[in-house]
């Protein structure tokens, strides 16, 4: 009787052992299957145009202000000449849009300037990724929502180093490595290299996106400045073929009078292009 009853016992244990190791097991999926990286839970996916009506600063700026800027920060914005905004003029040096209709330039406008060029987003989401797809010379900008981390020492690049993650029905992202060859939008403001961008993205209804940016950058601006962009689902359309070089009186001489390179770092275009027949 003594040693059913022992090995009853053993069995009762080795039970409630399977079934706890089970349970341990249920429970740890549900973590496994919310964790960065395995689904998006934000719907952004979809072809969207600006819509920013009666917004008059929209077609150069994320804000109708100017920020205020340190004296490093001015300097480099009197120093700008926009082809759009207040300021703009007619022999324009942005990188760009050197000029207000006649040329395009051929350099990537970075981030954030790249949300003002108008034309055309796509949004594609995969597990793990988020791909911005601009019409725009067919620029695109990964953002990682695996749960990586920005590295140490970014590179510091056109587009940036640019992590994501899902806030209830929100895409927040944060860019960091941003080179100081770009502006942050068509009037000229500058950045420099300590450039830090948010952006919350959310589809406020099925039809309207919001992208909110928050500007970071002590060495250009006093404080930390917002702007934003609306726009509306196009569900007809696909973003078209843009090269920028059909559309462009760009050469090494345009590139070395703008700033964009450095000297010591000149452009690696040849010749102008050969304009194509009408």
């Amino acid at each position: 009787m003594r040693n059913y009853l022992t090995s009853l016992c053993s069995v009762l244990v080795a039970v409630f052992a399977f079934s706890s190791s089970l349970c341990a097991q249920t429970q740890e999926r549900p973590a496994a299957a919310t964790a960065p990286g395995t689904a998006p839970t934000v719907d952004l996916s979809g072809v969207w145009e600006a819509n920013m009506p009666g917004a008059n600063w929209a077609t150069y700026s994320f804000t109708p202000d100017i920020p205020t800027m340190t004296p490093w920060g001015k300097q480099r914005y009197l120093a700008a000449k926009p082809s759009y905004g207040p300021r703009s003029v007619a022999d324009s040096t942005d990188y760009v849009n050197p000029t207000t209709g006649k040329d395009v330039g051929c350099l990537p406008p970075g981030v954030p300037r790249i949300y003002i060029q108008p034309f055309a987003l796509e949004f594609v989401q995969t597990p793990g990724r988020v791909i911005e797809y601009f019409e725009f010379d067919h620029h695109l900008r990964q953002i990682f929502t695996d749960g990586r981390q920005h590295p140490k020492d970014p590179e510091l690049t056109w587009m940036g180093d640019s992590v994501g993650w899902y806030e209830g029905d929100t895409l927040v992202v944060d860019t960091i490595g941003l080179n100081e060859k770009t502006w942050i939008d068509r009037g000229g403001l500058p950045h420099s290299d300590q450039l830090h961008v948010i952006e919350r993205i959310r589809r406020a209804t099925h039809d309207a996106l919001e992208v909110k940016i928050t500007i970071d950058d002590p060495k250009a601006y006093v404080k930390t400045w917002s702007g934003y962009r609306n726009y509306k689902l196009e569900p007809t359309w696909n973003i078209k073929e843009f090269i920028c070089a059909d559309n462009a009186d760009y050469n090494e001489e345009f590139i070395n009078k703008s700033g964009a390179y450095t000297p010591a770092n000149p452009s690696k275009q040849g010749l102008k292009p050969a304009k194509p027949d009408k």
